[in-house]
């Protein structure tokens, strides 16, 4: 049985790619393409915009009533995730949040929508990220209390509009809640005296075309400790995202994140 679904952002580059990586995915078919009201292209074919020919599905402003998919996937921007969460909570349809950069409002109100429909909600979806959270956690755990700097390096193309990513911010959230505190630094410049041992370092590059590189160090006097993603492609988000749909689908009303995906 194929896990029917609907792509929300199917007119962006990500939305794109999920309609054609689920073209070419024996388990899935998409059933229906969601994108603004305002967006040209509605009523283009969802696979055509894809480049993978047409599909049958016709990108509409919000959600037929005569579409029953099993998952939403939410891959636009936090307008979108805020137009079509009500839909997803009046008809119990489980939703993959895969948007980044909602204010902190936003973020509340998909909370709460867990209690209505199952919603997995991630700052990155990346399966490797996600096992990468875990390692910077077990790493601050362990490094705690014995004189180790923390500090995160993040690189990303340059239309990326905010600094640092979603990603970042999360790996100093888990660092410092596993070393019990922690004082967040947005790069430094000028005569900012020595490091303060609290100290938690975020650093953003932007250029060119980079899909996305976080690299977490833990260093001390004597040696160092690098943990390093490298994304080559945005497909890997693409499937990953797929993946969180095939799971959830069969999920009751709740939280879900992509550990709960992975098994961590």
């Amino acid at each position: 049985m194929k896990t029917q679904i609907a792509i929300n952002g199917a007119c962006g580059r990500m939305g794109q790619r999920l309609v054609a990586l689920a073209k070419d995915d024996p388990g899935l078919q998409v059933v229906a393409a969601v994108d603004s009201s305002a967006n040209p292209l509605i009523g283009k074919d969802a696979g055509e915009l894809a480049g993978v020919g047409p599909i049958g599905v016709l990108v509409t402003g919000e959600l037929p009533l005569s579409a029953r998919p099993e998952c939403v996937i939410d891959f636009s921007a936090p307008a979108g995730t805020m137009a079509i969460l009500p839909t997803c909570v009046g008809r119990k349809i489980p939703l993959v949040v895969a948007t980044t950069g909602h204010t902190a409002a936003q973020k509340a109100d998909i909370e709460e929508a867990a209690h209505d429909t199952a919603v997995l909600f991630s700052p990155n979806m990346s399966l490797v990220v996600n096992v990468l959270f875990k390692l910077v956690k077990l790493a601050a755990e362990a490094l705690k209390g014995k004189g180790f700097d923390a500090e995160i390096v993040e690189r990303h193309h340059r239309f990326k509009k905010d600094s640092p990513s979603g990603t970042a911010v999360h790996f100093a959230e888990i660092i410092r809640e596993a070393m019990n505190g922690g004082r967040f630094v947005h790069g430094r410049e000028g005569l900012v005296g020595e490091r303060a041992p609290d100290e938690i370092g975020l650093h953003a590059v932007r250029a060119g075309d980079n899909v996305g590189e976080h690299t977490i160090i833990f260093s001390t006097l004597g040696e160092t400790l690098e943990l390093v993603h490298k994304g080559h492609s945005r497909d890997s988000y693409a499937r990953a995202a797929l993946t969180a749909a095939k799971f959830l689908a069969t999920k009751t009303a709740g939280r879900y994140t992509m550990a709960d995906v992975l098994g961590l």
